[in-house]
């Protein structure tokens, strides 16, 4: 049984056998002409080496970097109040990527490479769907046209990918399966409350593509499309003719039937807000518009209705975020980590800061 990575209120952030601890990375040949003869030259600067693997300062400040420019292009900070917050976190940053270090090199060991990049192609397939875009090659080219690095996509998911394969396969999926018949049953009877019927929807849209069109123009002719199905226009023929979803012919338009807890935030007030067989106003969602029709819906109830998974799955979000914690906890304590002096009083109270035990992890061999 393997579980979504988004769970609710769960956030997972972001150690060479050897006698001696690698400081620097230098090059001692071809050296600029006002370096003295074999005087090695300091390139880099490896802050933590872990198991295996080292953390250099270069990676720790490009990612600094990206997570600043990322706050500044979301517009929730200057240039320089998203530095100054990002650096009085760069002790909690770092620890954080010396346990995604671990995770990523556990994955290895447990083999997960093949699912990883599953994945990301499944993730590339549904952006060239979600932009109608024929082949990975257009998508690319898009992509890099928008000044994105399409290496460095694959590289990010495939780390986030790695870490929560890992996490569920070793954690999520052992708690799911090791509850025992009376403890589910005995949970359902103390929270009968929390299994009752939910209101369910089953839904219909038309679906406006942002991509090389002016928006403006998009949201104008998706207000105008709601208008005329409002007057009784022949939603069948709107939707065939209008639609930019590549299996609109197949499908026409229909979406499927969700319970509403399962919509973002951004479907579910236009979705109650509107009829039985009427239409929201337009959604701006990733990509695009959508136009919803209701063409169903079920009310909710108060009755509670015993489902096996569906207690299986409660029980367990509700133990997922001490568990994994341990489990980090246990990968730290069976590596071998090693952080450079200059860096321990920053990284350390951090870095162990979930254990239970009065033994830290290995820093100070």
């Amino acid at each position: 049984m393997e579980f979504s990575h988004t769970y609710k209120g769960v956030t997972q952030v972001k150690f060479i056998y050897s006698a001696i601890f690698i400081v620097a990375l230098i090059i001692c040949s071809s050296l600029p002409s006002f370096a003295q003869e074999n005087e090695p030259v300091v390139i880099d600067e490896v802050v933590a080496q872990i198991n295996d693997g080292v953390l250099t300062l270069s990676r720790i400040n490009r990612e600094m970097k990206e997570l600043e420019n990322a706050l500044v292009q979301q517009n929730k900070k200057t240039a320089e109040a998203a530095k100054a917050e990002i650096e009085g976190k760069k002790g909690e940053f770092i620890a954080g990527l010396i346990q995604e270090e671990l995770l990523i090199q556990k994955g290895k060991e447990l083999g997960v490479e093949q699912d990883v990049d599953a994945e990301i192609n499944k993730r590339f397939i549904q952006i060239m769907k979600e932009q109608n875009i024929k082949t990975l090659e257009a998508l690319y080219a898009s992509l890099r046209a928008q000044n994105y690095n399409v290496d460095e996509i694959r590289e990010n998911w495939r780390r986030e990918i790695t870490k929560d394969l890992v996490l569920q396969r070793e954690v999520d999926s052992r708690i799911y399966y090791g509850w025992t018949g009376n403890e589910i049953r005995k949970y359902w009877e103390a929270n009968k409350v929390k299994f009752t019927k939910p209101e369910k929807v089953t839904l219909s849209e038309i679906f406006l593509n942002y991509a090389g069109r002016d928006e403006n123009a998009v949201k104008a002719k998706a207000k105008d499309l709601v208008d005329q199905l409002r007057k009784g226009a022949n939603f069948d023929q709107l939707v065939l003719a209008n639609s930019d979803r590549d299996d609109v012919q197949q499908t026409k338009g229909k979406v499927g039937t969700f319970t509403v807890n399962e919509l973002t935030e951004k479907l579910i007030g236009p979705i109650k807000g509107t009829k039985t067989g009427g239409y929201t106003d337009p959604i701006e969602v990733e990509g695009g518009i959508e136009i919803l029709r209701i063409d169903s819906r079920e009310e909710a109830s108060q009755e509670s209705v015993f489902d096996e998974d569906q207690v299986r799955r409660a029980m367990t979000y509700e133990k997922i975020p001490s568990e994994r914690k341990k489990y980090i906890v246990e990968l730290k304590k069976d590596a071998y980590i090693e952080i450079a002096e200059a860096y321990r009083a920053l990284i350390l109270p951090y870095l162990n800061k979930d254990d239970t035990t009065a033994e830290a992890t290995k820093t100070d061999k």
